[in-house]
Order: structure tokens, then C-alpha cells, then sequence
């Protein structure tokens, strides 16, 4: 199991723009076969970071995910929607493998 981080600079002056961007993935990225935990959008602090963060098995399933989206409508569209309405001035993708599990089973000394 791999997460992907998503991490955004936006325009703070469309933030209702990323937000319906965020529902819109919160719909099509599980139908397309990835774990969704979530969009994060600014609320204190800065106004321009926000974040996706999402769970998917291997690269080799996020290979067939990201076809998936991109060939599913929701995708299409959300992608569309991004494009004309350029609230996203920079976006960075990292893949990292959770190294503290299992965490819960940790025995104290």
C-alpha cells in the first residue's frame, strides 16, 4: 500500500472553485479504485496550500487508476472544470509507504 500526497498552491480568491473541485473527486476517485482520506483546503494560516491524500496498492494500480479517471466522465469533467477555471496555480504528487504500522500493535516497554 502506497499514499499519494497532493499538494496545491491555489489562487485564495477561488477557494469555492477547489472546494467543488475536492466534492467532485470525493465522488470519482473511489469509483475509480483508489482509498480516498480526503481534500484539505485552507482554514487558518495560509490561503493558498491545500492538499489530496489518498491510498492505492501499488504504482502499477495507480497506473490503471489514473486511466480509469481520465477516461471516467467525473474525472473528464473535474479535469475540464480545473482547466477553465484555473484556480490551481501549482500541484506536486509524492508517493510515500507508511513505515510506522503496525503502530497499534507496538508493545510498551
Amino acid at each position: 500500500m502506497i499514499t499519494c500526497f497532493i499538494r496545491y498552491e491555489i489562487d485564495p480568491f477561488k477557494s469555492a472553485q477547489f472546494a467543488e473541485y475536492a466534492r467532485v473527486w470525493g465522488q470519482a476517485i473511489p469509483q475509480c479504485g483508489a482509498d480516498l482520506i480526503g481534500y484539505f483546503a485552507p482554514h487558518e494560516g495560509s490561503a493558498t496550500i491545500a492538499y489530496g491524500v489518498y491510498n492505492i496498492d501499488s504504482l502499477a494500480a495507480y497506473e490503471r487508476y489514473r486511466a480509469d479517471l481520465a477516461a471516467s466522465k467525473l474525472g473528464r469533467e473535474n479535469y475540464e472544470f480545473a482547466a477553465r477555471e484555473r484556480f490551481i496555480l501549482k500541484e506536486e504528487r509524492i508517493f510515500l509507504k507508511n513505515v510506522s504500522k503496525p503502530h497499534a500493535e507496538w508493545i510498551k516497554p
